[in-house]
């Protein structure tokens, strides 16, 4: 199927599903700088170890490493700008095609492009929290301390330390993912999955259970079988060309 053909028939399972949701991973946000984890030769993970320095058990037992590596990715991070494709999943939820925007992502680019029914499932970097008196405090906070070497950042309050309120490896998911499961399974008919290479459970179980679904990823997924379409381009021109076709 030529991509003119793909584009076509990805825009008839928008216009044909009233329960349309996009669930997005990070190759949405490459082009605003972010980098992703997965993609060979410029993955992140390819350099990083997760497990040795964005670890729930890291930030508990030795701080300082947290804060001088996993949170330095943090706060750039933070400071990206939305993109295109960010703008173009906002117009379509305008629009009144996308019902709902899941994100594996913590860079919350999708709300500051505008968009409004957003289940951020990894969390964010808009606040954290004091882990003694649960106090929040915007992320600038945090930021703040570390540049001025006060690693950990703490409380105000109780002098607890401060963490940022993203679900690091090791956290248990949010109540919200829960929800948002029965509400996939009554309320998707179709689900496109968005620069994800879909191999972080518990949300890459989530495609499953719609009712019918397609992917936009510069990598094969193992859920590429399974999809009606499936677009290896780039992913904001891809989405600019499916609006264009949708605003005709």
């Amino acid at each position: 199927m030529e991509y003119a053909e793909k584009i076509e028939k990805l825009a008839g399972l928008i216009k044909n599903n009233a329960g349309f949701y996009v669930l997005t991973g990070a190759g949405i946000s490459t082009a605003s700088g972010v980098p992703d984890f997965r993609s060979p030769g410029t993955g992140l993970w390819e350099k990083i170890d997760p497990i040795a320095t964005s670890s729930v058990e890291v930030l508990y037992s030795n701080p300082r490493l947290f804060y001088e590596n996993a949170f330095s990715r943090f706060a750039k991070i933070s400071s990206a700008e939305p993109n295109s494709g960010h703008y173009t999943l906002s117009r379509l939820e305008k629009m009144g095609y996308l019902k709902g925007l899941i994100t594996q992502n913590i860079d919350g680019l999708h709300i500051r492009a505008g968009s409004k029914n957003v289940w951020e499932v990894h969390g964010h970097l808009r606040s954290g929290y004091c882990l003694g008196c649960k106090m929040k405090y915007p992320f600038e906070e945090l930021v703040h301390q570390v540049e001025l070497k006060r690693i950990p950042p703490v409380c105000h309050n109780c002098h607890s330390m401060l963490r940022p309120e993203v679900v690091l490896f090791g956290d248990p998911m949010p109540s919200v993912f829960f929800e948002l499961n029965r509400k996939i399974q009554s309320d998707c008919d179709f689900m496109l999955v968005v620069g994800s290479s879909l191999v972080v459970y518990p949300v890459a179980d989530l495609p499953r259970l719609s009712g019918k679904m397609a992917i936009i990823n510069n990598q094969p997924t193992d859920y590429d079988q399974r999809s009606e379409v499936v677009i290896r381009e780039d992913i904001s021109q891809t989405l600019s060309d499916l609006l264009a076709f949708l605003s005709n």
